[in-house]
């Protein structure tokens, strides 16, 4: 029998997952099934959410001083020929002011988005995948357990986040794509007068979205294993997620 001392290993941190909201940042990455199990026996949702406005605040404030919004602009307009014929149908003599206007006021609109995003993505996915996994295979999961799921799964964008500030210190500011900040995609491979829509397109092919693809897979699992298998639950994720990016990419194709 197992003293008091030395807990079991059925009942030990490393199997049942820590209930510690830190602890499950760190534990959903590397021991995710315990860690959503711990999860499903007490719904958090807010700690991963608030990291990631940290994180999209941080992004933003290191390119703003390293690379500058005015230069993101000229880079952006560049690429677009959309944009260029909206530019030239400007006076010459106020294009430049029109430009640096705009650069002053992108941050603010950026850093809005920062704040408020993480939270619109975070409860209307959560109400998605509600409603595909109680509809679809009759499963009983509640809108704050789904909540907690997808927020947990998306751990991995702030860890993206985190290595974007590091590439933007270590590249020459005037090679780095703002958008694309770490290139963990085919998208990064694209030049610039590829199709916008290609470019989004191959951009969605991205390994942080695979691992939240699969983070959200054994989530969902947890939530409800007698009605929801691994391979159940993954084909559910990707089929909202092809979804996703088929409107995206329309999107794109349509406006750009």
């Amino acid at each position: 029998m197992a003293s008091a001392e030395t807990p079991s290993p059925a009942t030990s941190p490393a199997t049942t997952g820590s209930d510690s909201s830190f602890g499950r940042i760190f534990g959903v990455l590397f021991s995710p099934k315990p860690t959503f199990e711990s999860i499903m026996r007490r719904p958090t949702w807010v700690l991963p959410i608030i990291l990631l406005v940290f994180v999209g605040i941080a992004v933003t404030t290191v390119i703003t001083q390293r690379v500058g919004w005015r230069t993101v602009l000229d880079r952006e307009i560049e690429s677009s020929p959309k944009a260029q014929k909206q530019l030239e149908q400007l006076p010459p003599e106020k294009r430049d002011d029109v430009l640096n206007t705009r650069a002053k006021f992108t941050p603010y609109v950026v850093y809005a988005i920062n704040v408020l995003f993480p939270f619109i993505v975070a409860v209307a996915a959560g109400a998605i995948f509600l409603a595909a996994f109680n509809l679809g295979v009759g499963a009983k999961i509640t809108f704050k357990t789904s909540l907690a799921v997808f927020a947990y799964a998306w751990v991995p964008a702030s860890l993206a986040g985190l290595l974007g500030i590091l590439v933007l210190f270590l590249k020459d500011p005037s090679t780095v794509d703002v958008k694309n900040l770490v290139a963990s995609n085919p998208g990064a491979l694209m030049s610039d007068d590829s199709p916008k829509w290609l470019v989004t397109l191959l951009s969605s092919l991205d390994l942080f979205s695979f691992w939240t693809l699969i983070l959200m897979a054994i989530g969902y699992r947890a939530a409800d294993p007698k009605k929801i298998s691994f391979g159940m639950a993954l084909a559910a994720v990707v089929g909202v997620w092809i979804v996703f990016v088929g409107i995206r990419v329309g999107w794109v194709a349509a406006f750009s």
